[in-house]
């Protein structure tokens, strides 16, 4: 059986690249949530959608090629009251092409999301938790990637407060410009931060890392921290 038949319970009969399958696609459900689960246990990632009230919560993408929606793995590492990080990341069949240099970036290929949920099914599932909470980006990328890959399936982009990492760890480090710079791969070695780059659960775990130890590099709350400086 079909995985989008095991979630709803019928067959579509309209072809699985086709945008009018998920013209009427209500966004607000959040009756597969339950049912969404991960194959990328094996780096400690949950394996069902967090619930409950976190401080805020890191979000990042892969792409399967250079179409900014071409999300092939969504991560989210929800920052708990304590400052405990819980990571959770899903892989989602694009329905395109994977790009040799994207796939050696990441290491996900087509192979990888047989089965997987397309993504309105995948956004559906994480909604209500993004909804509830304030999302971080390590730059604009992400947001990007969610409103295009949401144009491109003719679906309603979700109204999420944003905030960026990337402006945070300027912010508390300016002494990077120039020396390296605040992208991720350059705060882990900076910060020794411990994190498997282009994982999108462990890149979210990262840029929520960030946003910590900015807390305690410019003694301020992250409440603050997004404040315009």
């Amino acid at each position: 059986m079909a995985l989008l038949d095991w979630l709803f319970g019928k067959g579509s009969g309209t072809k699985p690249h086709s945008k009018a399958q998920y013209k009427s696609f209500d966004l607000r459900s959040t009756k597969i949530a339950s049912k969404v689960s991960t194959v990328l246990d094996h780096l400690g990632h949950l394996k069902t959608v967090p619930s409950g009230t976190f401080r805020f919560i890191a979000l990042d993408v892969e792409t399967a090629c250079g179409d900014a929606g071409s999300i092939c793995q969504i991560g989210l590492a929800c920052v708990q009251i304590n400052n405990e990080i819980q990571t959770f990341s899903m892989l989602i069949d694009p329905g395109t092409r994977f790009d040799p240099f994207n796939i050696k970036l990441h290491g996900i290929g087509p192979e990888h999301v047989v089965g997987a949920l397309r993504f309105p099914e995948a956004i559906a599932a994480i909604l209500p938790l993004l909804s509830a909470h304030h999302i971080v980006q390590h730059s604009s990328f992400d947001k990007r990637a969610i409103a295009t890959a949401c144009s491109t399936y003719e679906i309603a982009t979700p109204d999420l407060r944003w905030s960026d990492s990337l402006t945070i760890a300027r912010r508390a480090w300016p002494e990077f410009n120039g020396n390296g710079g605040h992208g991720l791969a350059s705060l882990k070695k900076k910060l020794d931060l411990k994190f498997q780059h282009h994982d999108a659960g462990e890149d979210a775990r990262a840029a929520a890392m960030v946003v910590l130890n900015a807390e305690t590099q410019l003694k301020m709350t992250f409440e603050k921290l997004i404040l315009p400086a």
